[in-house]
């Protein structure tokens, strides 16, 4: 049976008081956010195959691992120190699908760090064929005098640098087939004010996507983007104040936030051979807002 799209998730108003510090916990949330942690089902499309996923403990990272080990991949997942009860949970989803998942606790600000990651899934898996650029800081403003140096460089550190860190030391462990998949937002062209510097990052991902799609083809490696639209994530709650927490994605076309679990496919797609021939494609997963 077909499902209303404007019922597939809970609908606005949410609890409004639940604001976080960051980096911000699914456990403390409510709802809680559905992963597909019961209604994603695997068709056998990564089997054998290992991945690297950024931000994998919660959110739309989580969603992604769970959908991927159930489609037959190992993974691993970075994430912060503080993070390390999400983590868990997601493994153990991972590992209830049959497949290995290694915790990477760290901060991908650090050039150093980002390497490590690679070189850590390598020796684990044997191998690297996704990386999923997932992960991102998040930062708002009232007017342009709130952006300080520390949030504009961080949030260019944690969204664009590790990005391209990640990526520069993946490529060489990628065989012709291997996929890169990058988050980047509908805030790439909306660019809501309030969201100056996270927009201009996002925005920077869906150029870089494009470039590195162009540059990386000859080696038989696509590169694509996700474009997510208002989200029922973590990082909402550290952002945003009780009113806008309480109306997320009333403003889309659907009237609601979307949950992770409704990510994951285009995700999948992305990585799999479903998508052989896409590359340099950004997907909108976004409720119906446009993207012009």
């Amino acid at each position: 049976m077909t499902q209303d799209p404007r019922e597939a998730g809970p609908r606005p108003p949410y609890p409004g008081d639940q604001q976080q510090p960051r980096p911000g916990l699914t456990t403390k949330m409510t709802p809680r956010p559905d992963h597909g942690e019961v209604s994603y089902v695997g068709k056998g499309l990564l089997v054998g195959q290992a991945a690297l996923i950024t931000g994998g403990d919660s959110g739309i990272g989580r969603a992604v691992a769970i959908a991927y080990a159930r489609e037959g991949a190992d993974v691993a997942i970075s994430y912060l120190d503080v993070e390390q009860k999400d983590a868990e949970d997601t493994k153990a989803w991972v590992e209830k699908a049959g497949r290995r998942c290694l915790l990477l606790p760290g901060d991908i600000r650090d050039e150093a760090h980002c390497r490590s990651l690679v070189a850590c899934t390598v020796e684990a898996f044997g191998r690297l064929d996704i990386l999923v650029n997932n992960a991102a800081a998040q930062v708002v403003n009232d007017g342009l005098d709130d952006l300080k140096a520390p949030d504009i460089e961080g949030s260019f550190r944690a969204n664009v640098f590790a990005m391209y860190y990640l990526t520069q030391a993946a490529v060489p462990h990628m065989k012709p087939g291997a996929a890169i998949v990058n988050s980047t937002s509908v805030q790439a062209k909306v660019a809501d004010p309030s969201m100056l510097i996270y927009a201009a990052t996002k925005g920077a991902i869906a150029s870089l996507t494009i470039g590195l799609s162009n540059l990386l083809a000859p080696k038989g490696i696509r590169v694509n983007c996700v474009a997510p639209g208002p989200v029922w994530t973590p990082i909402q709650p550290i952002v945003k104040d009780p009113e806008q927490i309480a109306q997320l994605g009333a403003q889309t076309p659907l009237g609601r936030a979307g949950q992770p679990a409704e990510l994951a496919p285009a995700y999948v797609l992305l990585a799999s051979r479903e998508g052989s021939y896409m590359s340099g494609a950004l997907v909108p997963v976004t409720g119906g807002m446009p993207m012009l």
